[in-house]
């Protein structure tokens, strides 16, 4: 794809004037690694964010992402998901400050870590998920068990080699807004038990205005 600063992200048939639309929740921990790379690599004021409801059959986020899945960008040539497709189309977009390394071992450790939150995030959804659209004598324990042995092997690997928290890169975005989301919705206690993971947290959000500037309105 062929599309940088010079061209404006634009809507389709919006012309360069327009901005490109983020269909998202300001509470889905993915979206919020997009609006935060937005910020981080100054392209905020070029996307519009249209709230999604995947649960609802009519919104049009199904005819955009088939799997009724957010974030979903629709620029003025595609329509882009999920996050981390999203995160790399806007990190190709920046002039100076990326996100992701370019190359080699450095660039695929980034993307592996940032895999490994995404799948802490993952699984913890799953554990919300199977308490909200299940009756409490349908909810299955050992289902619950299996997703939190997958935080809780992501959260140890991610405590014993975590992101530089003075570099904003796409593992150190991903990182930020699964502890975020365990935070928010608490589907395991993880502050007394990776107290690594709570001074990475605290050093990121001191040195990223982004992750503040994103959280979720009270």
């Amino acid at each position: 794809m062929s599309m940088t600063l010079d061209k404006p992200l634009a809507l389709r048939g919006a012309g360069d004037g327009g901005r490109a639309i983020l269909r998202t929740t300001l509470t889905s921990p993915y979206g919020r690694k997009v609006r935060m790379a937005a910020q981080v690599l100054g392209l905020s004021d070029r996307i519009e964010l249209i709230p999604a409801d995947t649960r609802d059959p009519s919104d049009d986020l199904r005819e955009q992402n088939p799997l009724g899945k957010m974030p979903c960008l629709m620029t003025d040539g595609e329509t882009l998901y999920d996050s981390r497709v999203i995160l790399e189309f806007l990190d190709s977009l920046a002039e100076g400050r990326g996100i992701l390394p370019r190359d080699g071992r450095e660039r695929f450790h980034c993307l592996t870590q940032a895999c490994l939150a995404d799948g802490v995030t993952d699984a913890a959804l799953l554990m919300v998920y199977e308490g909200r659209f299940r009756g409490a004598e349908k909810i299955s324990e050992e289902w619950l068990a299996h997703q939190r042995g997958k935080v809780e092997r992501g959260l140890s690997a991610l405590a014993a080699q975590p992101p530089d928290p003075a570099r904003t890169d796409a593992a150190a975005i991903s990182l930020a807004c699964t502890l975020g989301y365990l935070d928010w919705r608490a589907p395991v206690t993880w502050r007394d038990r990776w107290p690594e993971l709570v001074t990475w947290l605290d050093r990121f959000s001191t040195v990223e205005p982004a992750f503040k500037a994103t959280e979720a309105p009270t």
